[in-house]
């Protein structure tokens, strides 16, 4: 018996006889994720599941999107792609597959809309969509009962009270609101669908559409200015935002996301209101209750960031240092076309390396996936993740494609073959580039564009950094690092004591050193690729499939590595998800640094420098 099993014991003993252990929750490591809209009823899935074997999947809709289109005509198309129609239908289909994921030791992760209602108020018929869910098919037994009687209560509204209305998707002709998640209503609404989503076998949530957007409903004015009453005196109030007497303050706006361009304190102050009362809420639905109901409840965001879009895109970007991811389990951010795209003649590979490494960063190394929307690069898609310590999600894996399923078949036997090398591994890195958090918070963009440019720079000259928001920058962790690059100062640090890696541009470079042993492993991922002729506009052609991922092997890659003090080296193996068995290059020691020359390799490969 190991000595930290005494404590408990001791404290089971003293309990009184029949009392019971609180569950805590549980923290969850995991590399691997396959997460899917659509194709998730083919009859191949399960089949597909047990050749990649991830961890975890996000699979299944439980909030909005389920009760509002399950039982309506376009139960088949876009956003869910629900497998039958109805609601006892498709919920008794979700809870068998559930279970046959359970039987693979896979957990699973539920689409939950928090806000997006598709469907008519009133109509020739009668409600359509959400609002005929609400009216005729909610039942007390399944839910409890109602919280109001109109569902246009919900709603948020504009400065004159009515609906906001939207039309962006045009879902069977119907319209488009959103509910307001400051609106208590709602908020039981949210968690009666946690709740029914327990009940059908899910082991956690992915809230969709978390986001808010100009409303002007009577929760949203009342609790903005209880905000501005708090963080500012009255003649603060007055003096910074131009408002002579809060209580009788009529808001022309009370935007959200917004132009960096157009902003004022005033906007700031909203949007980061916005963003605050958001994550309040997401803690009362998702871990207060929904971890009441099960305490290893795993939850998560679906956010933005794109290309760094602070203050126009990010839902975080004005959190507080002490609610940012606090007890969520891992981060799920999407770059979009900012991160796809490839011009490599111009210098740009369409990754995500540093959105990778600035989300690790500020997660304190919990797990995080990103979505990139990548449906032609599978391979670099899932080599960047793995290597930056982040989780491959494959939200495009297509895998009725041949191409594809194969690549991710290979790609995720690897990490699993591996998974010493990648669970809950740590970054090992020289260099340190600060991410402009307290600037971004004061508005002020300006620095955003060095981080981008010296980021760039740093991996294009494949030095091994890692990224921190300035805010959490403290003297001992600074002190890890033999330089430290401040994009509000603009500085670069001086190369001759960091390790050195004569390679092309389009290769990056990190590494990280596994949760046990001494070991320290060197990532490569390469993003050359014989790319498609442009486009008759000029721009370039990604591609439209898996065949047109076109990489194309790297060879001669060399070493110069850096030995962190004290560390022997006595075997270098670099392992390739396209190689049959691991290689061993040749390697020396000189002043302190162990060089090689790295093997050909495809798009992946790992260079492990056993100690």
């Amino acid at each position: 018996m190991t000595r930290r099993l005494y404590p408990l014991l001791f404290l089971l003993l003293a309990l009184p006889a029949g009392a019971k252990t609180k569950e805590i929750h549980q923290p969850f490591e995991f590399t691997r994720m396959l997460a899917h809209w659509a194709q998730y009823a083919d009859t191949d899935y399960l089949a597909f599941i047990d050749e990649t074997k991830p961890e975890l999947v996000q699979l299944g809709f439980y909030g909005a999107h389920f009760w509002g289109l399950a039982h309506t005509p376009q139960y088949k198309g876009y956003p869910a792609h629900f497998p039958v129609r109805g609601l006892d239908e498709c919920g008794k289909w979700f809870e068998r597959r559930n279970t046959e994921l359970a039987k693979r030791k896979v957990r699973v992760i539920g689409h939950l809309n928090v806000g997006f209602l598709v469907g008519d108020p009133n109509g020739p018929e009668g409600p359509r969509g959400f609002f005929k869910f609400y009216r005729d098919l909610w039942k007390n037994k399944e839910l409890g009962p109602k919280p109001v009687k109109d569902p246009i209560d919900f709603l948020e509204k504009d400065q004159e009270g009515n609906p906001q209305l939207k039309n962006s998707y045009s879902i069977g002709g119907m319209k488009e609101y959103f509910a307001c998640l400051r609106n208590p209503h709602w908020q039981i609404v949210l968690k009666a669908w946690v709740k029914r989503g327990i009940e059908r076998g899910v082991d956690g949530f992915v809230a969709n559409y978390f986001y808010r957007r100009n409303c002007h409903c009577k929760h949203c004015v009342s609790g903005f200015k209880e905000y501005l009453s708090k963080r500012f005196t009255k003649q603060e109030v007055k003096n910074q935002l131009g408002i002579a007497n809060l209580n009788s303050h009529r808001f022309d706006e009370l935007v959200c996301w917004h132009n960096p361009k157009e902003t004022t304190p005033l906007r700031l102050e909203m949007l980061r209101w916005s963003q605050i009362s958001n994550k309040e809420v997401f803690d009362e639905v998702f871990i207060r209750h929904g971890r009441r109901l099960k305490p290893n409840l795993l939850v998560a965001q679906w956010n933005h960031l794109g290309n760094f879009s602070q203050i126009s895109g990010d839902e975080r970007c004005l959190l507080p240092t002490d609610l940012w991811g606090k007890g969520e389990d891992y981060a799920w951010y999407s770059t979009g076309n900012a991160a796809t795209y490839t011009d490599l003649p111009n210098g740009i590979l369409g990754d995500a390396t540093l959105q990778a490494r600035f989300i690790r960063g500020a997660f304190s190394d919990k797990p995080f996936t990103i979505g990139k929307y990548e449906g032609v690069r599978t391979r670099v898609a899932i080599a960047e993740l793995a290597a930056n310590g982040g989780s491959p999600m494959g939200f495009y894996a297509r895998f009725q494609d041949s191409t594809a399923r194969e690549v991710f078949a290979r790609y995720y036997q690897f990490l699993e073959r591996h998974d010493d090398l990648f669970l809950g591994n740590s970054p090992h890195a020289e260099a340190l580039l600060l991410f402009p958090r307290k600037a971004i918070w004061q508005g002020n963009l300006e620095p955003l564009e060095d981080f981008r440019m010296l980021g760039r720079h740093l991996l294009d000259q494949h030095v091994l950094f890692d990224v921190l928001p300035d805010d959490l920058a403290t003297p001992e962790k600074l002190a890890k690092y033999q330089a430290t690059i401040d994009p509000v100062k603009d500085s670069l640090p001086s190369r001759k004591q960091l390790s050195r890696f004569d390679a092309p541009a389009t290769l990056r470079v990190c590494a990280n050193r596994p949760a046990k042993g001494n070991e320290i492993d060197l990532h490569f991922v390469n993003y050359d690729r014989d790319e498609l002729p442009k486009r008759a506009n000029g721009k370039p052609n990604h591609g439209r499939g898996p065949t047109d991922e076109r990489p194309e092997a790297v060879s001669g890659a060399e070493v110069s590595f850096v030995l962190p003090a004290g560390m022997k080296v006595s075997d270098v193996e670099v392992i390739s998800p396209e190689y049959e068995k691991p290689l061993h290059p040749d390697f020396r020691f000189a002043d302190g640094r162990i060089s090689f020359t790295m093997p050909e390799f495809l798009v992946y490969a790992v260079a492990r420098l056993k100690p």
